[in-house]
């Protein structure tokens, strides 16, 4: 091992032994990723499927069919609409039940209702029940949204600013081996057990979250009491719309909203030209698959080595802003080549960089912040920015993707170019409001 390894190794080891908590946040965000990358695969297989009715609903078919449009053309842009559509409705319930119960109560509440379900898929895939694709994908992708949303908040509560900016690259780091974990789960036993099973392997990993909540409890009322912070554990109250509400008073929020707009904006036209780039240049599927695959690996192996040797030197010592400032003008080169020339290994290399970029340096600045603001604005107006507005900027840049896409590569990257542009000055905005705000709480 480099001295470089050892170090961050001896941190780490050093980091644990200072907060028991940090060993169940953990555990929480490496079981929360394992369940989840258990399941995306079946995701990703129910999309790609060629047998509608595995997809959609018989009925569903038939109506696409009476008024002239073949669903298999449009199966994506249906599943991203209604998933969005979706979230529309449920990010009111969320605020509702976060709004009317504690702590104690909403954070089991809401991981307890996705085992739920996962217990209800695993009974409607082996019985074969047609419109079970469609159904599982709109889960999963709510599932991925808010319980990574819930997590965050959650750790916002239980950690300080300081403690944040030395921790959320070691937590996240825990999440980059989770997502190593789950796709060998599922390759390794798909065809042994099935994919219904599937469904109880990710609902024991969510069994241990609900554990690491119990567990960690302790620490975030010990904050809030230490820094005469609103006790967490009674109801937030308030309306239903609060998220949304704050995002349109606070000029942080707002810009948070817009970073995450552009950001998702720049990942979605990457990934869908990516898609239509690789399908010319490999024809062949098993080719195909380990492309992608490979750029997986890349990005996790990436990821995750950031994770535990910069993204804790840099929050700890500089603050975020090279960690928002960094993807930013990288993407903005990336792009710059890729206009200029398109090719397929171009665009993996650009690809590993804005994904390995986001996850591990963005999201966790992003993070740290809600550690400084009111637990309304963690719960509520963070929740509402990872899924509305997340959701909602997914959607519009899919059809920015397909309009654009009509005149060539060339001029998708010089428009994802603009789009980076466009983020780094939201996260300059983001930096100019967060000095307004205390420097730890």
């Amino acid at each position: 091992m480099s001295v470089a390894g050892r170090t961050s190794l001896s941190r780490l080891t050093q980091a644990l032994r200072e907060s028991p908590a940090l060993w169940w946040s953990f555990l929480y965000f490496f079981c929360l990723l394992s369940g989840y990358y258990v399941l995306r695969p079946v995701r990703e297989a129910m999309a790609a499927s060629a047998d509608l009715q595995t997809i959609f609903p018989a009925s569903l078919i038939a109506w696409f069919d009476a008024h002239g449009m073949p669903l298999k053309d449009f199966t994506l842009q249906f599943l991203f609409t209604c998933v969005f559509l979706i979230m529309l409705v449920m990010q009111p319930l969320y605020g509702w039940v976060v709004s009317r119960f504690p702590r104690r109560v909403f954070l089991p509440a809401v991981y307890g209702f996705f085992i739920a379900t996962l217990l209800g898929f695993y009974v409607m895939f082996n019985s074969g029940v047609p419109g079970r694709g469609m159904a599982f994908f709109f889960w999963i992708t709510v599932f991925n949204l808010f319980a990574v949303a819930v997590f965050w908040s959650f750790m916002a509560d239980v950690f300080s600013n300081v403690q944040a900016r030395a921790y959320y690259g070691y937590i996240g780091a825990a999440g980059t081996v989770g997502a190593f974990l789950g796709p060998i789960i599922t390759s390794s036993l798909v065809q042994r057990v099935g994919i219904a099973n599937l469904m109880l392997v990710s609902a024991g990993f969510l069994l241990v979250c609900v554990l690491c909540i119990w567990q960690l409890r302790p620490w975030a009322v010990q904050r809030e009491r230490e820094q005469r912070l609103v006790d967490g554990e009674k109801p937030m109250g308030g309306s239903v719309l609060d998220g949304l509400k704050l995002i349109a008073r606070e000029p942080l929020l707002r810009w948070l909203a817009l970073m995450v707009v552009f950001g998702v904006g720049v990942g979605t036209m990457l990934y869908n030209e990516q898609a239509s780039i690789a399908r010319r240049a490999i024809t062949d599927p098993a080719a195909s698959t380990a492309f992608y695959s490979r750029i997986d690996l890349a990005v996790n192996a990436l990821t995750l080595i950031v994770q535990l040797g910069l993204t804790r030197w840099l929050l700890s010592r500089f603050g975020i802003a090279p960690a928002l400032l960094i993807p930013g003008f990288a993407i903005i080169i990336g792009f710059s080549v890729l206009a200029a020339s398109p090719l397929p290994l171009m665009v993996a290399v650009v690809q590993v960089m804005t994904r390995a970029s986001e996850f591990s340096l963005g999201k966790p600045a992003r993070e740290t912040i809600y550690t400084r603001v009111d637990r309304q604005w963690r719960y509520k107006a963070g929740a509402a920015i990872d899924t509305v507005v997340y959701r909602g900027a997914d959607l519009t840049f899919a059809w920015v993707h397909k309009g654009l896409s009509l005149f060539g590569s060339h001029l998708v990257f010089a428009g994802g170019t603009l789009v980076a542009v466009l983020m780094t000055l939201s996260a300059l905005g983001v930096l100019r409001e967060e000095k307004k705000l205390p420097r730890d709480r």
